[in-house]
């Protein structure tokens, strides 16, 4: 084979019992893929899916870091929140 004309590719081998073996050659089947591509796609989308939690986990975290270190040190009022309140007690007066 030509190497300009290869693709690049890395080797993955695993040993599994028949059963499992048996059970993706099943699926595959009935997915009209060979065993390989359904592996391949299958154990893709699982990674995808566990970075993906991971990525959502991790912003939450930061995200609620965020939020409790406003709540203990909150910014000094800024001129339109003080409108705002001098505006609700006037309507509260009232």
């Amino acid at each position: 084979m030509d190497k300009a004309n290869s693709k690049s590719v890395a080797r993955l081998e695993a040993r599994v019992s028949p059963e499992i073996k048996a059970l993706w050659q099943k699926a595959a089947d009935l997915e009209g893929r060979t065993m390989t591509d359904f592996v391949i796609a299958s154990v893709q989308a699982a990674a995808l899916k566990a970075i993906e939690q991971q990525k959502t986990l991790k912003l939450d975290l930061e995200d609620s870091e965020a939020f409790a270190i406003a709540l203990l040190n909150p910014p000094p009022p800024n001129p339109a929140l003080k409108a705002a309140a001098l505006r609700y007690k006037q309507k509260m007066k009232g």
